[in-house]
Parts: structure tokens; C-alpha cells; sequence
């Protein structure tokens, strides 16, 4: 493919536009503005698109929200398609603002617009502000705020950043159901080199099982054998039939710890399809659990020079 070589680092990114969404303040906040350039993408899977054709060498797309949960185009988007790999994550605080063209009351808005996730982490105040107003879905935030700026609504759900970018004014801030909700974005790019284990790492892959009995017990049994916990576990549809799901999660740990490498790789046995989809650093401000006795590195190694001592016979 083209596109950046084998390890060096990215300098063309791509994130979810337009300008001013909360994709494009994350990936600031991870990567300086003089580092590379960066252009907006219309969607997630124009995004992942990208960065498989070789347009961009990465790009930074959300994956789930403290409050409404995961974002299916960008589930299903790593789950399909040519591999992709995630290399970093990037946790956001989202604040939410009523954006309007200026001059516009809050007895002026007849239409507000903004990303579904937005809409749902704001509906009570919504609601309780603008009662018989129903509020309409755009593709992003910023989205919203550009087409009340083009006259398209009165009103967008978006960032004060997406605000500022397209001439509006605040009629309210601080908007949002549930204070101090959070966005979880990653940072996705070709297959390569991975970041090297830092000892606080995740892992994050996509497990296919079969419409069987116990299935599911089979795939957590494989983490649970070897002390990994589990920090997100869901489930999606494969699309083939009722009954046969992926299940997209993430692990404490390192592909390139024993436990973990040994997990995956059972993993590869029991499921019907296996994707990994990297190993990277933690960004939630959490520390991975302790490895239970028995789990670590050097516990795997002393295991393996004892069975090849058994199988040559000098247990």
C-alpha cells in the first residue's frame, strides 16, 4: 500500500469532520498543529478509508462514550475491511454548547440539529428548553453547526470549538444530562511495527464464535485462565445470520506480554475468526491490575523450559 514506511511516524492525519468537532480537539490535543498535516473526513468509514487507500497515514476516529456507549461505524469499520490497527487512544471531556446564528433567542428556535450521540446526552435539556421542538440527526456536531450558519436549523448541539469556527453565538453552555462525560477516540493506521509494551497497555481485537453452546464462556474462559481482565466486552451483529455475533473488546496488557500473546492465541483455536486490532499504550489515567501469581512473563518462560526439558526426558 502507500503511504508512510514501516516505522516511522505519521504525519498526514485524517479525523471525522468538518472543522471544529470534538475528533478534531482530540486529535490537537494528542498531536502538536506543526506536527503533519490534517483534513476532515466526512464520516468514520471515509476516515478508515483513507488511511487503507494510503491518502493519510492515520486517523482519529471516536470509539465509545461514557454515556452512550460504543460507535457501531467505527466498531464495524475495524471489524471489516482491509486490517487496521489502533496505536494510540486519546480521552476527550465533552461539553456541550446550544449554538445559533447571532441575533437568534431561545424563542427563535423552531429546528435543532446535531450527531445522535450529542442529541442523546443533551435530551432532557432539550426537552425541558425547547419542548415541541424535535431534534434532527447530522452526521457530527460540527456538521450541525455549519448548516445553522448556511440557515439550514436555527440551533446545533456542538462544541464551543465548532461554534467559534462557524461565526455562532452560545445561547447556553454546559448543556449536556450528565456532567464530565467523556469521549474515548483512537488513533488508527496500517499494519506495522507496534508500540512498544509499557506495562500499563491494552489490547483490543474482534472475536467471531459460532452459534453454539457455551461459545461465549470458551472466549472469556481463555482470559480468565490467565488472570487478563477485560476492560470493555460487546457485541455485534456479523450480518451473515441470526445468531453468529463478533464481539469487539479490549484486555489489559500487551500482545507482546506471555499471557496475552498466549490468550490470543488460544483464541484463534476456539473462535470461528480472530482479529487483532493492537496493542498500545493506556490513556484513561487508570493502572492495569497486578498480574496474579503464576501470569507473569517469567512464570510462562519457566513453564516452557520445563515442558521442553519433559519432552526431550529430563523432566
Amino acid at each position: 500500500m502507500p503511504g508512510m514506511q514501516a516505522g516511522t511516524s505519521p504525519t498526514r492525519f485524517a479525523y471525522l469532520g468538518p472543522e471544529g468537532t470534538f475528533a478534531e480537539a482530540a486529535l490537537s490535543s494528542a498531536v502538536a498543529t506543526s506536527e503533519g498535516t490534517r483534513t476532515p473526513r466526512p464520516s468514520v468509514p471515509a476516515a478508515l478509508a483513507a488511511v487503507r487507500s494510503g491518502d493519510v497515514d492515520a486517523a482519529l476516529v471516536p470509539l465509545e462514550n461514557s454515556v452512550e456507549g460504543s460507535v457501531p461505524a467505527t466498531m464495524d469499520g475495524l471489524a471489516d475491511g482491509d486490517p487496521l490497527l489502533i496505536t494510540r487512544e486519546v480521552f476527550l471531556p465533552v461539553a456541550f454548547t446550544l449554538a445559533v446564528r447571532p441575533g437568534t433567542t431561545l424563542a427563535d428556535v423552531r429546528s435543532v440539529a446535531s450527531h445522535p450521540h450529542a442529541l442523546a446526552q443533551t435530551g432532557r435539556w432539550l426537552e425541558a428548553h425547547l419542548p415541541g421542538v424535535t431534534p434532527l440527526p447530522t452526521s457530527s456536531t460540527a456538521g450541525a453547526a455549519a448548516a445553522v450558519a448556511a440557515g439550514e436549523f436555527d440551533a446545533a448541539v456542538c462544541a464551543a470549538i465548532a461554534a467559534e469556527r462557524y461565526g455562532l453565538d452560545s445561547l447556553a453552555d454546559d448543556i449536556a444530562d450528565h456532567a464530565g462525560a467523556v469521549t474515548r477516540f483512537v488513533l488508527v493506521s496500517r499494519p506495522g511495527p507496534l508500540p512498544e509494551p509499557t506495562g500499563n497497555d491494552k489490547t483490543s481485537l474482534v472475536a467471531v464464535v459460532g452459534d453454539r453452546t457455551g461459545a461465549l464462556l470458551d472466549l472469556l474462559r481463555e482470559f480468565a485462565s490467565r488472570g487478563i481482565s477485560l476492560t470493555r466486552i460487546e457485541s455485534r451483529p456479523t450480518r451473515q445470520r441470526l445468531g453468529v455475533y463478533s464481539f469487539s473488546l479490549d484486555c489489559e496488557g500487551h500482545i507482546a506480554d506471555a499471557r496475552v500473546g498466549e490468550a490470543l492465541a488460544a483464541l484463534h483455536r476456539v473462535c470461528d475468526d480472530v482479529r487483532f486490532l493492537g496493542s498500545y499504550p493506556r490513556a484513561d489515567g487508570r493502572e492495569n491490575r497486578p498480574v496474579p501469581a503464576g501470569s507473569d512473563d517469567p512464570a510462562f518462560g519457566e513453564a516452557t523450559d520445563w515442558l521442553a526439558r519433559a519432552r526431550s526426558g529430563r523432566p
